[in-house]
């Protein structure tokens, strides 16, 4: 298959937000680049084609996305490699934000070992140098944290060396990843915290209690990971799918994918279809739309395999849903017993 040029068109337009208090605004959805780092890892989602990954990438950029999410673990580097290529003919002015994140350190004798969650300064600034190197800039849009440090690094320490590569402009923007409120109150004390990228979706809803408050009290922006639940919420998932998805695909180990939880999760997703026929669009879109529906959510990380994939939630970009359609869910969640968190939105 030919990868397609984007020299041209230029772009679609999308409404965008500012993230947090930084000089970046943002589209509402942005391109997850996690399944395109591929198989060969311990958290792969299967095979992979580079060459769909490319035209997904460029896809999602004629259409109008402005920003990507990736991390140096995606397939131990190879989905920065890829975003890399995929950008690689586009002028400067047309290029979208890379954001890409730091502190899960791989084992190259062993690709399938889970990676250590290291906090270690000098990890760090390895860290970035090589990831910086794979995507080909100068300075990354936005560095963040992957998951707290196990290696005995206190969080002042590592988000000190984040605020360090900011300031001496390495990296535009510093974040944290799967950090809860607590560990976000002791990063600001030396520094602002310019974002959080938590999980968030209808099922997977616990961010919603003390982080997104936190978040939106302190002007910090956020960006959700997984809002259709890796799949679950697409409304094209079903349960001869998930018994089928192959070793490789991380999700044949999730407890969500298997017994009365993946019951109650396609519940859900079948919930959500009137609401998507009556705005003309698809489950996948009012699965993402609804966790952009609360407030302290800047945008929302959607991943894609496919140039079909982005279409299929694109229109979460600029959906809407009216307070009626989010008490709708929030009664669908309760009656399933889908997930697990807060279910609607405070006033």
């Amino acid at each position: 298959m030919a990868i397609p040029s984007l020299a041209v068109p230029l772009a679609a337009t999308l409404p965008t937000r500012r993230l947090g208090l930084t000089d970046m605004y943002v589209t509402r959805v942005g391109f997850g680049a996690w399944a395109i780092g591929g198989s060969d890892w311990a958290v792969g989602w299967g095979t992979q084609d580079d060459r769909d990954s490319i035209a997904a990438i460029r896809h999602a950029v004629e259409r109008g996305i402005n920003w990507i999410d990736t991390a140096a673990i995606y397939g131990l580097g190879h989905s920065e490699e890829v975003v890399r290529r995929a950008l690689a003919e586009l002028p400067s002015d047309q290029r979208p934000y890379v954001f890409t994140k730091c502190g899960l350190v791989w084992d190259e004798d062993n690709r399938h070992a889970a990676p250590r969650q290291v906090g270690a300064p000098a990890s760090i600034r390895r860290e970035v140098e090589a990831s910086l190197q794979r995507l080909g800039v100068e300075r990354i849009d936005l560095y963040q944290m992957h998951w707290p440090a196990e290696d005995g690094t206190p969080l002042e320490a590592y988000w000190q060396t984040l605020l360090d590569l900011k300031k001496e402009g390495k990296v535009r923007a510093v974040g944290l990843s799967n950090h809860n409120a607590e560990q976000l109150a002791a990063a600001e004390a030396l520094g602002h915290v310019d974002t959080l990228q938590p999980p968030f979706s209808a099922i997977r809803r616990g961010a919603g209690a003390a982080e997104l408050p936190w978040c939106n009290a302190h002007q910090t922006g956020v960006i959700v990971y997984s809002p259709m639940q890796s799949g679950l919420l697409t409304g094209s998932f079903n349960i001869e799918r998930a018994e089928a998805l192959p070793k490789d695909d991380w999700r044949s180990r999730n407890a969500e994918f298997t017994g009365d939880k993946l019951i109650a999760n396609l519940k859900l997703a079948d919930a959500f279809r009137p609401i998507a026929e009556n705005h003309g669009t698809t489950v996948a879109a009012v699965a993402v739309a609804w966790t952009l529906a609360w407030r302290g959510v800047t945008g929302a990380i959607v991943g894609a395999r496919s140039p079909a994939q982005v279409d299929g939630w694109l229109d979460a970009a600029t959906l809407e849903l009216t307070p009626d359609e989010m008490l709708s869910i929030y009664v669908e969640i309760l009656s399933t017993g889908a997930g697990n968190g807060p279910a609607l939105p405070s006033a």
